[in-house]
């Protein structure tokens, strides 16, 4: 919302086709002068959606950074054989971000955050030599060395639409497949995929760091790579060949499950067609379609010999399949709505299943048996076995582990009341309707791992530095995006209500944008929009400025985030330099330069790279830098972990001319003209001017300065020229810098007469409008279209001149 014209129209009156803004001057009632605008040209180029390339995104990060804040879609549990060795949990969350939890009897410890991937990370697989392969709606699949401290090894980019699932093959440790709503399903040799096949002589030895892309040609032109780990962008890459993997190609349409056996033979998978498909993983080609299930298939499990074949729907079915025969041997009607995860014994005698309903049951495949294990507080997206126990992944932040007798799960059946699972649908649907739902075994887990509640409601206040926001928990909170803090939580209250209570009559131009898909505040930059909004430096605080000093918000956020980079940037690129002050080879780029300034800023260099308190990041949890639409491919970083050698493959170019050069693109609409002409009825003599022009953010009581000033003629004579006639003092009829400040203005030296003001209200639809409101307020918010505005003042005598 940009403005809210209801509560506006309430205190200044209707919308009028003739816009008339009242001004008036101190003496008891009399003198009025008028204001109109001049319609502007509007905007050259139409309205469209700026690309990626044009866009900066930084994540404002909560301040627990051990949680996930948002849904957790995938669980990989890599088990320790030695003695002294602990077992670890990989957690894959809709914040963006992987984690490692180190597990005990007791709890759980965040030991690293893998960092890197731009949007949801969907699933996650542990493979040969302890890499872990995760899949995410950015279209990428990235490698990690699940021991590191989040090092990404390989980025691949071959799917062309959200990678929604991951397989891997247990004794065949460096097979793993990947499907996606694209309708691919591709086929890796992950020792292949990661073997560097040819290098640039210049590629330090070490660096392991890449991209691959089927769909990028000039990936292998940069010598900057996109993201490689959650701690390094790696530069001067060794270049690899580009790795093709094998594509499993018949579905016509998105791909959500897959499985294969232990040996990496059978591969099968599922989407929105409804079928489960094998293929041969040797070749991608398609053995066998197997028909049943009404409804997306979301789920699938295989057992080690590839024999059997577990499939769970949206159709609320589990259905057991014989591969060898190619049919079905059983269905299950154990949920009341869709299946998202299944989990089997070793011995595949008993499946684990949850899903839509928010319950967990257990089945005995040979008996139909089945029994409720637990309730979630919501739907459950993932299972994983440890030992004689599960982890269950939800769509809220938090993890549990629950009790599972997957040794031997006949104990679960002596505790609780079991049922007979039907094999139609409805039949367990039936069931709970008529009353008869099952009782859990267990009620409480006996381990949690909490996440921080995910934001799902925002409103962007209109002083455009303020977000209020509204969490899973009901939690309503104050942010300050220039800071990345929250600077007020008010508990579970309203949203609605403080949205109205924090309302300010104040109108700045829409400079950001904000949307919470990752759980928590992702606030987007696009050129050249960004810098339409300037403030002046006494009201945000800032010390030690004059009056009349003007801050470019975008500028300084922009600083304030690329501050650490921009340090350890002078450390790298100052030694470079050659003795004669001359660049260096190969570094002449436009970026090299950091001294010049704006035309017109007559700020010292080190003034303009001070970092203002009011841009000035948390150092405790510092946000992260999103690139989507870089030259290497899309990354994400933490700022404090921006190590200086990122450059214009990495940045977009105007970020980079901006915080270097101090250079913003051309801005439109910075200032409003005008005329101002005597009210109705006024008995002061006034100075007629014509077309005037003043900065948007001009304050009220600086046009009151003005006009008292420059305009009322309480000594005729002192104004007038030698030829006989009135002489605004006014160059080309735009307020001067004398008058608005720069603007010092409106600080002119006032005149001997002229020490005992008279005093000067400024109205607008016949009210008083407040001498803090600027002049974009007014005419945004009263006036719309091309129609010219225009602005009285009122001259109310009663002070001795």
């Amino acid at each position: 919302m940009v403005f809210n014209e209801a509560l506006f129209q309430q205190k200044f009156g209707p919308k009028s086709a003739v816009p008339l803004i009242n001004f008036a001057v101190g003496t008891l009632g009399e003198g009025i002068l008028v204001m109109h605008r001049v319609p502007s040209s509007g905007n050259a180029n139409n309205s469209v959606r700026t690309r990626k390339g044009k866009r900066l995104t930084y994540v404002v990060n909560v301040a627990e950074d051990k949680k996930h804040c948002a849904g957790v879609n995938c669980l990989a549990v890599l088990k320790e054989t030695g003695a002294d060795e602990c077992d670890y949990l990989f957690t894959g969350s809709r914040d963006s971000t992987l984690k490692r939890w180190v597990l005990a009897e007791d709890g759980a410890i965040c030991s690293a955050t893998f960092e890197s991937h731009v949007d949801w990370v969907n699933d996650a697989v542990l493979t040969s030599g302890n890499k872990l392969v995760s899949c995410s709606s950015d279209a990428t699949v990235k490698v990690w060395n699940s021991l590191s401290d989040g090092a990404c090894i390989r980025t691949f980019s071959q799917h062309s639409d959200y990678v929604i699932c991951l397989a891997a093959a247990e004794k065949r440790s460096n097979l793993f497949s990947s499907g996606g709503l694209g309708g691919e399903v591709f086929i890796w040799d992950l020792e292949a995929a990661l073997a560097p096949i040819s290098k640039s002589n210049d590629a330090p030895e070490d660096e392991c760091s890449t991209t691959v892309s089927s769909l990028s040609s000039s990936s292998s032109n940069t010598n900057l790579r996109p993201i490689s780990s959650s701690n390094n962008i790696s530069q001067h890459a060794p270049q690899h060949q580009e790795y093709i993997p094998v594509a499993a190609k018949g579905h016509k349409e998105s791909v959500y499950a897959l499985a294969m056996n232990d040996h990496g033979t059978i591969l099968v998978s599922g989407g929105t067609e409804k079928i489960i498909r094998l293929w041969d993983t040797r070749t991608g080609s398609k053995t066998m379609k197997l028909r049943g299930h009404t409804d997306n298939v979301r789920a699938l499990l295989l057992d080690s010999t590839g024999r059997y074949c577990l499939s769970g729907s949206s159709d609320s079915m589990i259905r057991l399949w014989d591969l060898g025969q190619q049919r079905c041997l059983h269905s299950y009607a154990v949920h009341t709505d869709s299946v998202w995860a299944l989990a089997s014994t070793p011995s595949f005698s008993h499946v684990y299943s949850g899903g839509r309903d928010h319950s967990l049951y257990v089945t005995d495949l040979a008996t139909r048996e089945s029994i409720l294990l637990c309730n979630e507080s919501y739907p459950i997206r993932k299972l994983s076995l440890q030992d004689d126990s599960i982890w269950v992944a939800t769509t809220d932040s938090s993890v549990h582990r629950w009790p599972a007798e997957v040794h031997n799960p006949m104990k679960l059946f002596e505790r609780g009341s079991s049922f007979l699972a039907g094999n139609l649908s409805f039949s367990r649907s039936r069931l709970t309707i008529e009353g008869s739902s099952p009782i859990p075994v267990y009620r409480e887990p006996v381990l949690s791992i909490d996440g921080t509640a995910a934001i799902v409601q925002h409103e962007i206040l209109n002083n455009r530095r303020h977000v209020l926001t509204k969490d899973t928990a009901g939690v309503v909170k104050l942010w300050e995006i220039t800071r990345g803090v929250v600077i007020e939580n008010y508990g579970e209250v309203s949203f609605e209500e403080k949205k109205e209570e924090l309302f300010e009559m104040v109108s700045v131009p829409a400079w950001f944008t904000v949307d919470t898909r990752l759980g928590s505040l992702s606030v987007h930059l696009e050129t050249p929009h960004c810098f339409s909004a300037e403030m002046y430096s006494v009201d945000l605080g800032i010390a030690g400025k004059p009056e009349d000093d003007k801050v470019n918000l975008a500028r300084e956020t922009l600083k304030g985030l690329l501050m650490h980079w921009l340090a350890k940037r002078k450390h790298k690129v100052a030694p470079q330099a050659s003795s004669n002050g001359e660049l260096p080879p190969g570094k002449d780029t436009p970026w090299t330069s950091a001294t010049s300034r704006v035309d017109g800023d007559n700020s010292s260099e080190d003034d303009y790279w001070k970092v203002y308190p009011p841009f000035a990041f948390s150092a405790v949890s510092p946000p992260s830098i999103v690139m989507e639409g870089s030259q290497g491919g899309p990354w994400r970083k933490r700022i404090a972990d921006l190590d200086g050698t990122e450059d214009e493959k990495d940045f977009p170019w105007w970020v980079l001319d901006c915080v270097l050069n101090n250079r913003m693109p051309p801005r439109e609409h910075t200032k409003c003209s005008f005329y101002l002409h005597p009210c109705e009825g006024s008995t002061v003599q006034i100075l007629t001017q014509g077309k005037l022009s003043a900065p948007r953010i001009l304050r009220i009581h600086k046009v009151v300065n003005y006009v008292v000033e420059k305009m009322v003629l309480v000594k005729p004579l002192d104004v007038t020229s030698t030829d006989g006639t009135f002489s605004s003092g006014i160059p080309g009829n735009q307020i001067p810098n004398s008058i608005i400040g720069g603007d010092s203005s409106l600080r002119s030296t006032v005149k001997p007469w002229q020490k005992q003001k008279p005093s000067v209200e400024i109205l607008c639809n016949n009210q008083v409008l407040s001498p803090d409101m600027s002049l974009a307020t007014i005419i945004e918010g009263n006036f719309e279209g091309g129609a010219e505005r225009s602005f009285c003042h009122h001259h109310i005598l009663g002070l001795c001149m």
